[in-house]
Order: structure tokens, then C-alpha cells, then sequence
């Protein structure tokens, strides 16, 4: 059951006018996907397919230690997105070996593998305390980069210095939890900072030449239709080489949680259907070169309140490749540089 319709439009896009006025046909220029998907990159770039194995160093968060605030954001529990093999107890190599033996059976014939601090802020805390972290899983022999995920307010110049020295012989992406682009979201989630914060964030990451890579929650409470779109343009013009996109989804034991208990039009959910209609949207006003790396996300069933959708997370990619199909459309059709241009020629 969903109660927030008016947040995606109708699953209907209009030809794309031609300078004389009338439709043309559309030419996707990322084939049948009709995206630029981040997948399709790595193989290129790298001869095959890259794999994250996560490992979780200790870390946490200003907002969770008091230096912010406490109780963390109000949608996250970091043990919806941390995998069953992974035990933090473990040395960090233990970790690694232990996540290798589970990815080796599931993705046979992998390329590379990078380790991936994954869980609460990986730039938080004593530099000595990160770099002895970051050189633990880059001295594994099967290890040739990192995926650091972390805050836009925990990026310290001398962690960005580092990070990029390493990226001179070693894969460095940097994942940056933006999560919207609305400062009155933000304060409700309690996420304690604004949208500014990311911009700087993303450009002195950039500038130093790391591959950053946002996050973004669709359907936050609080969020419109046309802030989420308004989001796809804000976030293309800030110098990101990739976008993980997640569904908003209600995890035991968060505050969010327990808001929607109380009240389950507090925070509004989307319907598979209405999710999809929305990724569209926001993919078809996104810069077509910006790499989609995640089009959702999926927590474990014992830990998922809400929503319940009959939709794996496997089925998202041909189902968003489908609607673009069914529009004529693709990733950055709707673009403003590309639509000024083309308003240019009319």
C-alpha cells in the first residue's frame, strides 16, 4: 500500500520535438539500457567485473558520538546494510578473507576486488587510527582499492590529501552521504548538516582528483516531486562521477520507525510502481555523464518494516530500462544543457 501518489508524475513522457516541430524518434545513447550504468563502465575500464568486499573498522558518526547530536539519522541502522559474513570483531584481513570466500562463490571470475568501509563515517576519527585502517585491507594480496563511504562533514584536508596519494596506485572511490538536497529534510532526518556542506565536500574531493560518488534517498519525509527533480540538476552540476540512488525503506529499530508506528502518514511510502515512475523521472533530468551505480536498495527481511514490494532488487535495472524504452527517453534527455540547447534551435 503506498500513500504518496503525488510524488511521481504519470508514467507517460511526450515525443521529443524535432527543430521543425513535429516528434522524432528517439535514439538512446546508452543503447537498450538507456542509462549510463555504472557496471558497464568498470568493465570497460577495468577488463571485467569489480568487486566491493565490505569491512568495518569501527567507526562512527558526529551525530551518533555527541559531537553533533545523537541517536544518528533518523532513518539508519547500520545492520540493514551490513553482510551476514562480515564479523567487525575480526582483524580487518580476517574480514576480508572471510568476505572473499562468500563473493568468490556468488561472483565467480571477478576481476579486481576493493574493500569497502561501508558502515557509519570511515573518515571519522584520528588520522593514525584511519591510514593504519585504509593499509591493513590495501596490504591484502587480493585487495587493489578502497570504497570509502562517509559524511560530507567528516572529510578533514589531511584525510583528502591521503586519499588522493593513494589514488595514484590504487582504485579510491569516495562515497558521500548527501541523501537530499532539501535543507528542511535534512534537519528532520537529523542528519546534521545542510546541502552546502556536500557541495564543498564534493568539491575539494573532486578537485584533488577523486572519483566521488553521492547517495540519495527518493521519497524522504518532508520531500515533493518537485524537489527530488530539482535534486537530479542540483547534484549534475557538481563535479560527481557517479550516483547511488536508494528508496526510502523503514528499518527496525531507527527512529523513523518508530514515527511511521505511531503515525504511518508521517512518512509517506512508495509503491514499486510509483518508485519506478519517480527513478525516471529524476534519471531522464540527470547529466548523462554521470554513472548510475546503484538504482536501489534492499534490507534484509528481518529487518524491513516497510514498504513490502514484489520486486527484488535485481529487477529494478530492466525495470527502469523499460519505462525509459516505453518514453522514448534515456538518462539526460531532459537535462537542462540539453534542453537549452534544443530550445535554442526552436
Amino acid at each position: 500500500m503506498s500513500s504518496a501518489p503525488a510524488l511521481v508524475s504519470a508514467l507517460h513522457s511526450d515525443p521529443i520535438p524535432a527543430p521543425d516541430g513535429t516528434a522524432r524518434a528517439a535514439a538512446s545513447p546508452f543503447g537498450e539500457r538507456r542509462y549510463n550504468a555504472w557496471n558497464d563502465h568498470v568493465k570497460r575500464r577495468w577488463g571485467g567485473r569489480v568487486q566491493k568486499v565490505s569491512v568495518a573498522a569501527g567507526f562512527t558518526c558526529p551525530n551518533r558520538d555527541g559531537t553533533l547530536g545523537s541517536g544518528g539519522c533518523t532513518f539508519c541502522n547500520n545492520a540493514g546494510f551490513t553482510p551476514g559474513y562480515l564479523d567487525r570483531r575480526d582483524p580487518i584481513g580476517e574480514q576480508i578473507d572471510a568476505g572473499l570466500r562468500f563473493l568468490d562463490r556468488r561472483y565467480p571470475g571477478t576481476a579486481r576486488f576493493i574493500a569497502y568501509f561501508q558502515t557509519y563515517s570511515n573518515t571519522y576519527g584520528e588520522f593514525a587510527r584511519l591510514r593504519e585502517a585504509y593499509e591493513a585491507a590495501l596490504a591484502h594480496p587480493r585487495i587493489c582499492g578502497l570504497a570509502i563511504g562517509t559524511r560530507p562533514d567528516c572529510l578533514p584536508d589531511v584525510v583528502l590529501d591521503y586519499l588522493a596519494e593513494l589514488a595514484r596506485e590504487h582504485i579510491v572511490e569516495l562515497e558521500i552521504g548527501v541523501e537530499s538536497c532539501d535543507d528542511e529534510v535534512l534537519r528532520g532526518i537529523n542528519r546534521g548538516h545542510d546541502f552546502a556542506c556536500s557541495e564543498q565536500a564534493i568539491r575539494r574531493a573532486a578537485a584533488r582528483g577523486l572519483g566521488v560518488t553521492a547517495h540519495l534517498i527518493l521519497g524522504l519525509p518532508g520531500e515533493t516531486r518537485a524537489g527530488m527533480l530539482a535534486a537530479a540538476r542540483r547534484l549534475s552540476a557538481l563535479p560527481i562521477a557517479a550516483l547511488k540512488l536508494h528508496q526510502l525503506q523503514l528499518v527496525r529499530g531507527t527512529a523513523m520507525a518508530h514515527d511511521w508506528a505511531r503515525d504511518p502518514q508521517s512518512v509517506p511510502l512508495l509503491s514499486e510502481d510509483e518508485y519506478i515512475a519517480l527513478l525516471a523521472d529524476f534519471v531522464e533530468r540527470l547529466s548523462p555523464a554521470i554513472l548510475l551505480q546503484r538504482l536501489g536498495s534492499e534490507v534484509p527481511p528481518a529487518l524491513k518494516l516497510a514498504p513490502h514490494w514484489n520486486l527484488r532488487l535485481s529487477e529494478l535495472a530492466p525495470r527502469l530500462s523499460a519505462e525509459l524504452a516505453r518514453r522514448d527517453s534515456w538518462q539526460g534527455r531532459l537535462h537542462a544543457p540539453a534542453t537549452e540547447r534544443l530550445e535554442a534551435r526552436l
